[in-house]
């Protein structure tokens, strides 16, 4: 059974920066691409970022890109997302999720944590 949890949310003033984990369980990580993602409140799911299983290859959105960094460190099967010069349109709900092979795929998910809280105010 797959399981995914997030931490390191929390309050963080613009231009700030913040560093999410996601660890996961019940399956090989390492054989597996992984990405996040957000909600804002009323608004639907956003996809934020995607690595490849061994972490050669990223994707971002481009909403983000430049400013935030996906990372992964499978002998500890933990998920990472570096967001700097953050802005208050990032405040949302930031989950992590399996992809369904190796290789990053768009749209291609199985499964998702349920998320950590990302809140970018003054």
């Amino acid at each position: 059974q797959v399981q995914l949890v997030e931490s390191g949310g929390g309050l963080a003033q613009p231009g700030g920066s913040l560093r999410l984990s996601c660890v996961a369980s019940g399956f090989t990580f390492s054989n597996y691409a992984m990405n996040w993602a957000r909600q804002a409140p009323g608004k639907g799911l956003e996809w934020v970022s995607g690595i490849d299983s061994d972490g050669s290859v990223t994707y971002y959105a481009d909403s983000v890109k430049g400013r935030f960094t996906i990372s992964r460190d499978n002998a500890k099967n933990t998920l990472y997302l570096q967001m700097s010069s953050l802005k208050p349109e990032d405040t949302a709900l930031y989950a992590c999720g399996k992809g369904l092979y190796s290789d990053y795929g768009k749209n291609e998910y199985d499964g998702w944590g349920r998320g950590t809280p990302v809140t970018v105010s003054s």
